[in-house]
């Protein structure tokens, strides 16, 4: 904030003498309440007071209370409101409107107070009509019924108000729930790059719209699918140790502006690692764009083949995190190759990089055919990067030899000691 921001926030301070003036105010009430209600006692004990003048007397009183009670909303909810809050969260002796306090609540109620004041006034006129004159009743029924219809207004003009922060409220507790728990049951569709802004809605019935943009953001990044750190299975990684995949996942390397290398054989699940932090950066307030690494190189020849490449790395900064999967299968053309090591050279120490690859880094001069662009790609990339190497056995192996144990053992079920005969 700037200074004078400060200095005009700070004038917020020049209403608290006002709201200790209504506790003098609020001091002026209690005085009245108890001497009317002394009056009345003396009434009634020297046999003074009628049936009528008992019930005026008591309509004094709870007019003096509902005043009363519209002092205290003004002074605590206004307070609360325009100058500071008292913290009072949590004290058993919260007052239930004040947990839901806002101006335009507290106009509301202010109305409502003011109707049910009026409403005791006109009572007291009827109950002594035999001593208030004609033009008094009148008037005194028109202002009450203008009254009535003023709240009545203020009220229809909150409700629209009211729904629109409930939906904010509601919005913000569907972006909690879905940042405790992200389904894997929504998947994005495969939009490369969905512009600017991002855009569009998320297929499933699953999918929830945060007013965030999270659910933006992660359509526009162009995942092949919705995957998440939660159902990674850390259980069959021989490495890393899981505080390594706990410490990734809070995406602080993208503030810092650093890469994450993720190393290993196939179905290790470095593309699941590789989607769900990139999910994870979404939800952090970031943008994300994946791709593989053939499909960069096609989109970095087309920008040069068009005359932009130096445009399309500039724009790519709007992107705090590139995902460039399967670096290593295929070997790269020289021209892609080096057209890669631009694009890690224009990332270096501007944006984040998560790179995922079949081979080692001291062999990734097989992968660009030539040792010094590997050598200098490789340099830049794991400079600021946490390196991190997976090191078990393929999930999708692993999940053929569990099928094929399964088939096996419902075949050798039967009660004869012999081999099973296949059908």
């Amino acid at each position: 904030m700037t200074t004078l921001g400060c200095a005009l926030f700070a004038t917020r301070w020049l209403q608290a003498p006002l709201y200790f003036g209504l506790v003098a105010a609020q001091g002026v009430y209690v005085y009245k309440f108890f001497n009317e209600l002394w009056h009345l006692i003396h009434h009634v004990i020297s046999g003074h007071a009628d049936e009528t003048h008992v019930m005026l007397a008591v309509l004094k009183l709870v007019d003096v209370v509902m005043i009363a009670n519209l002092l205290i909303m003004v002074i605590v909810g206004g307070y609360e409101t325009f100058v500071s809050r008292i913290g009072l969260q949590g004290h058993r002796d919260q007052p239930e409107w004040l947990s839901h306090v806002n101006s335009n609540v507290l106009k509301v109620k202010l109305a409502t107070a003011i109707v049910g004041i009026s409403s005791v006034h006109l009572l007291q006129m009827f109950v002594d009509v035999h001593h208030t004159p004609r033009h008094d009743l009148l008037w005194g029924t028109v202002i009450h019924m203008a009254f009535i219809a003023s709240a009545a207004i203020l009220a229809y003009m909150s409700g629209p108000m009211a729904a629109h922060e409930a939906k904010a409220r509601a919005a913000k507790d569907a972006v909690k729930d879905a940042l405790k728990d992200t389904g894997p049951t929504a998947v994005i569709p495969a939009q490369r790059d969905g512009g600017a802004d991002g855009g569009g809605g998320v297929g499933g019935a699953a999918a929830v719209e945060l007013s965030s943009g999270a659910e933006e953001r992660i359509e526009a990044a162009g995942f092949p699918a919705r995957k998440v750190l939660e159902m990674f299975d850390e259980g069959h990684l021989r490495a890393p140790e899981p505080q390594v995949i706990t410490r990734l996942g809070k995406v602080d390397f993208v503030t810092r502006k650093a890469n994450v290398v993720l190393l290993g054989g196939p179905g290790t699940g470095k593309t699941h690692l590789a989607v769900a932090l990139g999910v994870r950066a979404c939800q952090a307030g970031h943008r994300v764009l994946f791709a593989t690494a053939a499909e960069w190189g096609t989109r970095l020849a087309e920008a040069k083949a068009a005359g932009r490449l130096r445009k399309e790395l500039t724009r790519l900064d709007a992107y705090p995190v590139l995902v460039v999967d399967e670096v290593g299968y295929v070997p790269f053309e020289a021209d892609v190759a080096h057209l890669l090591f631009q694009l890690v050279s224009h990332r270096y120490e501007r944006g984040s990089l998560i790179v995922t690859g079949n081979r080692p880094l001291g062999r990734w001069d097989e992968v660009f055919g030539d040792s010094a662009t590997a050598s200098a790609t490789v340099d830049r990339l794991a400079h600021h990067a946490e390196v991190v190497t997976l090191d078990a056995d393929s999930y999708r192996t692993r999940r053929l030899d569990l099928d094929s144990t399964q088939v096996m053992g419902a075949g050798g079920t039967g009660s004869g000691t012999g081999p099973a005969t296949a059908a």
